[in-house]
């Protein structure tokens, strides 16, 4: 079967190069995915591969195998892009001013195109449905992951497992990651306004300075997580923007905070909630000030179920053998992937994309972030032995 499927991998690594490419020239971003959504509708037609639309820019492809069995596995791939203007100089750079696929969604995308087309010539071969899940709206809160579940992506069937990958710039190409249990973490976007009693900076005994109450809340939050979190818990927290409309003798009458809080435990997740907003309103209130603080709920921590992804490991080491099968760390960035580990069995795994002759170990997110085509030889042929090494379990 291996063998089969690297056959297959290899006649259509090409085209899936091609596709990768045709996809990174035209990002689109998050639930804006019209035209990607059309070409791999497309893609799916010419391979005879059904499919149904949900979450208005999504696709859920569907292939059944002949053998009787009602088992059912679901593959995930994204297809947003992010607001960055890309810095590459390469034939398929982005064509969209200030949009770019930084994060590797296009190689998600064309691998699980890919995928479908070896799957669906060894339908013969296996028993079961395998459901296609080209997801919108990654990037962005709520996470399409969100509106696909509420919209029955995981219903008529249920699957019994969920399978992703996501690149990962830092780990060479050629080589797969996987972690077992809680992996990556929960993620809420914090929103506070602080608001005092603008006027001269040469007069701020006349004025309530929201400036240094911001000042003062920052460094005091972190107590939150120094003081408050066990120790053993991983936890982020992290303020990004800070906006103040002063000017050098101007104290302005608020300031504005923007921030993240992340961790790998819902309780404690709730708590640090209650402590942020309590702490941050005593500290406003003790200098004379308000605060406004807005916790905007985002993605679950996401957990890859042990057998699941065990499992899967020992079938990448088959695939791949064991020198190029690592095992991963707790990773603090998010992925609302963890919807769907949170309803069912899932395993996500990292796809390595590095390469120090291609120049492509820049991080994700950023604007010269670029992958080592190769990667896409083992990502279609790999996800495609997961899903059947799952079905025959």
């Amino acid at each position: 079967m291996i063998e089969k499927i690297k056959q297959l991998a290899s006649t259509i690594f090409p085209e899936i190069v091609e596709i990768r490419r045709h996809i990174h020239a035209n990002p689109e971003l998050s639930f804006q995915e019209f035209e990607t959504s059309e070409f791999v509708k497309k893609k799916l037609r010419e391979w005879d591969i059904p499919f149904i639309e949900m979450a208005n820019t999504g696709v859920v492809g569907f292939i059944k195998g002949t053998k009787d069995s009602d088992k059912s596995i679901a593959l995930r791939a994204d297809m947003d892009a992010l607001p960055i203007q890309e810095l590459n100089d390469k034939p398929y750079k982005s064509t969209n001013p200030g949009v770019m696929h930084a994060c590797g969604h296009d190689v998600h995308t064309a691998s699980l195109l890919g995928t479908a087309y070896i799957l669906k010539n060894l339908s013969s071969t296996f028993g079961g449905q395998i459901k296609l899940v080209f997801q919108p709206g990654e990037e962005v809160l709520p996470g399409g992951a969100s509106i696909m579940i509420k919209e029955g992506v995981l219903e008529n069937p249920k699957p019994n497992a969920m399978l992703g990958q996501h690149v990962l710039p830092f780990l060479e190409s050629g080589k797969v990651g996987f972690r077992s249990g809680i992996y990556m973490a929960s993620t809420d976007e914090l929103y506070v306004t602080v608001k005092g009693k603008g006027g001269h900076g040469a007069q701020p005994h006349q004025n309530i300075d929201p400036v240094l109450i911001s000042a003062h809340m920052i460094v005091a939050l972190q107590q939150i997580v120094s003081r408050n979190a066990d120790p053993r818990l991983p936890s982020v927290l992290s303020f990004g923007k800070v906006e103040a409309k002063g000017a050098t003798n101007v104290i302005p009458n608020e300031v504005k905070l923007e921030g993240t809080f992340r961790t790998l435990n819902e309780e404690w997740r709730k708590q640090a909630h209650v402590l942020m907003k309590k702490m941050a309103e005593g500290i406003a209130e003790s200098m004379g000030g308000s605060c406004e603080f807005n916790i905007m709920n985002g993605y679950p921590f996401l957990i890859n179920e042990e057998k699941l992804t065990e499992s899967s490991k020992m079938a990448a080491i088959e695939y791949l053998g064991n020198e190029n099968v690592v095992d991963l760390d707790i990773w603090m960035a998010a992925e609302d992937f963890a919807y769907y580990s949170q309803q069912t069995d899932a395993c996500f795994y990292r796809l390595g994309t590095g390469s120090v002759k291609k120049d492509t170990f820049h991080s994700v997110h950023t604007p010269n972030f670029d992958i080592d085509e190769n990667a896409l030889s083992l990502s279609t042929g790999l996800m495609a032995y997961l899903a059947l090494k799952q079905l025959d379990l």
